[in-house]
């Protein structure tokens, strides 16, 4: 089933601005939202709907590739994930804010999260690709933990106040009209706590988190190809509040071959040979990605000639000791200087090519009579 577009879903122009996109969300939200509309499946379908659109027209990263792909930009293992249950978080701080409803009671910035997903392009030799890696070494700047303060953001002997604004409940009370309407707070924003200034790790001044560079080792598989994309697991940025780290994504870009050209599991490549070689016939030592081996031409070859080498092409992804086949294209190469010797050989053959060319015609000249 086709997904509508999500500039669609939320009825704006894809030249909205992020203040726009925020207001459309905001009031179908409020339109649609479950606590409103109980047991109305269509209405939690519109809202999750919305929730997914927003979800990625507000980060500007996502809604970059989603500008450029679409949907199928946003799909598998492209680095930038699907819509989660854990977005919900993000939306009801939104939510709360403008309507006083959501599934938390305002400490929805206190649970735990997940930590960003990170992408880095990683390139390999053709061989690397070829063989497989049993530990490809790759250097990454990532944010991780804080050392000194252990990722808590405070300094040593610190601790977090009670918001007073709102009690601690990261909520306030607002009256409009009859109702009384529940909003993030404006002071923790929605925490429910608050940090001194003075009381922030000097370190990572309160973030709890610092960029470091760090090296990673990554067993690469024989077989892989450019574009494809490899997934390590809990190797992205930390999460906040005690939630996973994220994951890091690795798209795989092949360096070329001098000789070979790859198609899939097949290798490609041209070997030259001379007019003689081509008519008399000759045996080639060809090179292979697994050593040279001999390749034999019969006389008479023509130019363009492709032959097959079955087993001697690249390795098959996931399956061991498996190869495609290397096809081998035979160039004639025709001679650009020519010395006296030579010069009077060729004009030997070419009489003799005229010669037998004339022969032909004559044969050819006669089955024309005889059908005449």
């Amino acid at each position: 089933m086709a997904q509508q577009d999500y500039y669609e879903v939320l009825g704006v122009a894809r030249t909205a601005s992020d203040q726009e996109i925020k207001k459309a969300y905001r009031k179908m939200a409020l339109q649609y939202h479950p606590d409103k509309n109980p047991d109305d499946k269509k209405a939690e379908e519109m809202f999750k709907a919305a929730a997914e659109a927003y979800q990625v027209l507000s980060d500007k990263e996502k809604r970059q590739v989603y500008d450029q792909y679409g949907h199928a930009g946003l799909k598998g293992g492209s680095g930038f994930g699907g819509f989660n249950a854990d977005a919900f978080a993000g939306f009801e701080d939104i939510l709360g804010d403008f309507f006083g409803f959501g599934r938390s009671s305002g400490r929805s910035r206190n649970r735990p999260r997940q930590g960003r997903n990170l992408e880095q392009v990683m390139e390999l030799t053709f061989m690397e690709a070829y063989e497989g890696v049993e530990k490809k070494s790759i250097s990454i700047r990532k944010n991780e933990e804080c050392d000194t303060c252990g990722g808590s953001g405070l300094r040593a002997g610190a601790t977090r106040k009670n918001c007073g604004t709102c009690g601690g409940v990261g909520q306030v009370q607002v009256q409009s009209g009859f109702f009384a309407i529940s909003r993030t707070c404006p002071n923790c924003r929605g925490t429910g706590q608050l940090t001194d200034p003075s009381d922030r790790c000097r370190t990572c001044y309160g973030q709890g988190q610092v960029e470091k560079e760090s090296e990673l080792k990554v067993p690469i598989q024989a077989g892989v190809d450019n574009g494809m994309q490899l997934r390590v697991a809990h190797k992205g940025e930390p999460g906040q509040n005690g939630g996973p780290p994220g994951d890091l994504y690795l798209h795989i870009q092949v360096q070329e071959h001098e000789y070979f050209h790859r198609k899939g599991d097949d290798l490609y490549a041209s070997v030259p040979i001379s007019f003689s070689q081509a008519a008399l016939g000759t045996e080639l030592e060809i090179p292979t990605l697994k050593g040279s081996e001999q390749l034999k031409i019969p006389e008479g070859t023509q130019s363009g000639t492709k032959f097959r080498s079955t087993g001697a092409g690249f390795s098959i992804l996931g399956r061991p000791h498996r190869h495609g086949d290397l096809y081998v294209t035979v160039v004639v190469q025709t001679p650009t200087k020519l010395g006296k010797r030579e010069r009077e050989l060729y004009k030997e053959l070419a009489k003799i090519h005229s010669e037998k060319t004339n022969e032909e015609k004559s044969v050819f000249q006669k089955v024309v009579d005889f059908f005449n």
